[in-house]
């Protein structure tokens, strides 16, 4: 049974049993600030669990792409050592969300299992929650009396509450679970040792399969239960895992979801996958990270140094040091197995086919980037090990310097100090790594406490399209947030006309007004899952009145035409570069927008130019808004609305239309495109291979932006004697600069040469050669350059120089060519003659210069020197 089929009969099955069949929703999670990644099956339902929005649908089952790089079993550094663990799996499940529960749930995973795969009864064990004094809960009867319809008593086994209890996070929903776990050991060693003993040990042959949840509880902030209204189910089953068992292998990656990947890289390489136990594990490094890489891409996060970006370049550049160090890739490589990855998942996934050219094209450049970081790295390392060449250790702090600045990865560190009989002080380098993940904890540790319930509900109304300010609205929920040390106070209200910050568009601020009069200052808006939350500077004296909630709306207003103007320089940049233009990013504040697209090379002069007036056109035309809130994703399409790839989309989608342009959006728009005034664009960059970013303004900002521009001018006028033909004047004083660069350059020259001779002259016999001691220098970079001359021209002759330049000391050595040939290497000697003032240094073996910090160490960098030469 292929993995397609494995995938297929999956949600056929649950199809069957009154299953909505769902996509599976982005990888990159975009509005819960708690993640940065769907880690988990359940994430897209996360504010149905959490009582934020109501379900759709009854029962749901999907197959869902998660990213998993830290917490229990999921190390990245230990991903591709062992068999089965990954960084990006896909996840089946099936959820019910206040519908059947635990017999249902069992029943359909045993007829599954057993009927549609045929697994055979006798190796499944299933465990039971058994209770906790802790929390005052009791033994699942529930749930064991469901398994006892399938299994012998022996094979339903007791789990404490680390095993059998899942929750979401230190609050929230939760609930006990019954795992399945399946026995695949020899027929004798099952004889011999009972499965039952094995399970939730390191037996990896022994492991659980499907895990079923019972949410029926949520926890409180102060750590008590409490039962939830309605009941739920969870369930997920690791994919690739269930691959291996029902094709009968041992190794998740021996499954046809990585053998295509594996024999890919086999022919790119040279290598094969069993060649040695080191291309073993850098052939399953490279197949696990590309899927994690290329989905990232695919949902609109690129690799970068700030958050989600940086996981992903850590995993790229994790993937390139494993090809590098023992497949011998020394050229892009993953890039190159894009295809074979589109090939075994673009069907179920359609995204990834869509976009292979840009994912291709983003991991080629983030590839050579870091190839010339780990070349960098090297180099690194030669100075570390010529600075510590009497005790042979690199320390910890530069270990960690070359890991957390350069990108290099500490074991690489470790294997080219071994290969020069160096070691690395690891316990350094762990002080070091523990002082940045404490920095990092500190940075994003947030404490949530308990919700403060005034009024019932869970929905909360919208009003901001239609109006600023809304009266009688009730406030339902408030609490305290703990966020960067900072406290602050978020509050929900049945109905708003804040927009809570999403899409690339900030967040509303403004006021809000109590019954008695009070006024309390909205600082921002932000929606966590579906949830908008108002953070205010302190809460209401009276909670349970009506409010009325007031927008600032001249702020809003600004957003409205910076966010429709985004709409416009998409429709332009389609219409003037090409059709190709995908939307890769945005963000929308009252001050500027920034708009991110897909396209392979800078845009010209006369691009922006024909950009700038498409845009400022649909602006002067006036075209108004046309929406159509509660449309499906098929009226939507017929309209022609671009959708966003990497945005998760319900089925109720609002379009948006401006004349040509029409897009799916759930932000704030101008009533008409008149309102945006005038367009601008103030920069357009690359952030990234095949992206390219757009930085603008509107409005008044382009108004002072233009004004600004036309004063400089003025003053560039002015400054040429207000010349009439001002490009003239600047081209007549270019000219004459680059007259006066080359007079110049040849006075040097001159006064470089007579250097040279006044050196050739000062040179005195020491040490059976004829040696330049230099004390005091008028230039260095003149010293510098009579040097390189005098190497290439003189014969027995070396130069040594310890001075002061610009109250900094400086060193410099030369040995002449023949010297070279004989062995003499200006680079390595200087580099110790540099720790004397602090500092390092390098060059050629002819000619080398040191910089450092401490002047009162030149005569001993220059008596070091000197005993070189």
């Amino acid at each position: 049974m292929t993995s397609k089929e494995i995938r297929k009969q999956f949600l056929d099955f649950f199809a069957s049993k009154g299953h909505t069949i769902v996509p599976s929703a982005p990888m990159v999670v975009k509005n819960d600030p708690t993640l940065m990644f769907t880690n988990a099956g359940m994430n897209q339902f996360k504010d149905i669990f959490l009582g934020n929005r109501t379900a759709g649908m009854k029962r749901a089952a999907d197959s869902q792409k998660c990213l998993r790089v830290s917490g229990k079993h999921n190390d990245l550094e230990e991903v591709g050592h062992d068999t089965y663990h990954h960084t990006m799996f896909e996840m089946l499940g099936n959820w019910s969300f206040g519908d059947y529960f635990k017999t249902e749930a069992i029943d359909w995973a045993w007829e599954l299992l057993v009927d549609i795969y045929k697994i055979d009864p006798k190796l499944l064990y299933a465990t039971v929650f058994e209770g906790s004094k802790d929390d005052g809960t009791t033994l699942d009867e529930e749930a064991r009396e469901a398994w006892r319809k399938h299994l012998p008593e022996d094979h339903i086994l007791l789990g404490n509450k680390h095993d059998n209890f899942w929750e979401m996070g230190d609050t929230g929903p939760c609930g006990p679970c019954s795992e399945i776990h399946i026995d695949l050991r020899p027929d004798d060693e099952r004889a011999r040792i009972p499965g039952a003993s094995l399970v939730n040990t390191s037996e990896p042959r022994v492991m659980e399969i499907w895990n079923l949840v019972f949410m029926q509880f949520e926890r409180k902030a102060d750590g008590h239960l409490e039962p939830l209204p309605a009941r739920n189910i969870d369930t997920g089953m690791g994919f690739e895992r269930l691959c291996a068992v029902l094709q009968g292998k041992k190794s998740n990656y021996d499954t046809d979801v990585f053998t295509g990947l594996i024999s890919q890289i086999e022919k790119l390489s040279g290598h094969s996958y069993h060649e040695s136990e080191k291309t073993e594990v850098a052939m399953r490094v490279i197949a696990d990270h590309i899927r994690a890489i290329s989905f990232s891409i695919a949902d609109g996060q690129l690799p970068s140094n700030v958050k989600a970006g940086y996981v992903i370049r850590r995993i790229l550049r994790r993937a390139v040091r494993y090809g590098y160090t023992f497949l011998g890739f020394g050229e892009p490589f993953l890039c190159r197995l894009v295809p074979q990855m589109v090939e075994d998942m673009g069907e179920a996934y359609p995204e990834i086919a869509a976009q292979q050219k840009l994912i291709e094209n983003v991991i080629r450049e983030e590839e050579m980037a870091f190839l010339r970081t780990l070349d960098r790295g090297i180099k690194l390392m030669d100075d570390y090990m010529a600075r510590n060449a009497d005790t042979k250790v690199i320390p910890g702090v530069d270990a960690f310097v070359l890991y957390d600045t350069y990108g290099f990865p500490v074991d690489l560190t470790g294997l080219i100090a071994s290969e020069n009989g160096y070691s690395v002080d690891m316990d350094g380098f762990q002080v070091e790594l523990g002082k940045q993940k404490e920095r990092a904890r500190n940075a994003t540790s947030n404490t949530f406490g308990d919700w403060t319930v005034y009024h019932e509900g869970e929905n909360v109304a919208f009003t901001g399209y239609d109006e600023t300010i809304h009266e009688g609205a009730l406030l339902l929920k408030s609490r305290t947030v703990v966020e960067k040390k900072k406290e602050m106070l978020q509050l929900v209200f049945d109905a708003t006309p804040f927009y809570g910050e999403m899409g690339g568009e900030v967040g509303d601020s403004g006021v809000i007004i109590s019954a008695d009069g009070e006024v309390i200052k909205i600082l921002n808006t932000v929606k966590e899952n579906d949830l908008t939350i108002h953070v205010a500077e302190r809460l209401p004296a009276n909670c349970t009145g009506a409010f009325t909630l007031k927008v600032d709306a001249a702020r809003r207003r600004k957003i409205e035409a910076n966010h429709s103007c985004t709409h416009l320089l998409d429709q332009a940049l389609r219409e003037i570069v090409g059709t190709h233009v995908e939307q890769k990013g945005s963000y929308v504040c009252d001050k500027y927008f920034r708009f991110d697209f897909s396209h392979f090379e800078r845009l010209s002069q006369e691009q922006i130019a024909a950009v700038e007036h498409r845009v400022n056109q649909m602006i002067r035309s006036n075209f108004p808004r046309c929406e159509k809130r509660d449309a499906t994703m098929e009226e939507a399409k017929a309209m022609g609305a671009i959708a966003l790839f990497g945005e998760k989309y319900g089925d109720r989608v609002r379009v948006v239309n401006f004349g040509p342009s029409t897009e799916l959006c759930g932000g704030c728009h101008t009533s008409a495109t008149g309102n945006i005034g005038f367009f601008k664009i103030v920069s357009e960059s690359a952030i990234a291979a095949g992206i390219r970013r757009i930085e603008a303004v509107t409005g008044e900002e382009a108004e002072l932006m233009v004004n600004g521009m036309q004063d400089d001018i003025r003053t560039v006028r002015a400054m040429l004697g207000n010349a009439p033909v001002m490009v003239d004047a600047i081209r007549r004083l270019v000219d004459e600069n680059d007259g006066y660069k080359k007079q110049l350059a040849e006075v040097a020259k001159e006064k470089t040469l007579k250097y040279k001779e006044t050196l050739l002259s000062e040179a005195k016999p020491f040490n059976g050669h004829n040696v330049v001691i230099i004390k005091e220098t008028p230039d260095f970079t003149m010293l510098r350059d009579a040097a390189g001359l005098l190497q290439k021209e003189a014969s027995d002759m070396a130069v040594a120089a310890a001075v002061s330049s610009d109250g900094k000391p400086q060193l410099l050595l030369m040995y002449s060519s023949d010297l070279v040939a004989a062995g003499k290497n200006a680079g390595a000697d200087i580099r110790e003659a540099a720790k004397c003032i602090q500092g390092g240094g390098g060059g050629q073996p002819g000619l080398a210069t040191a910089g450092g910090k401490l002047l009162a160490g030149l005569s001993e960098a220059l008596e070091i020197m000197l005993q070189k030469i």
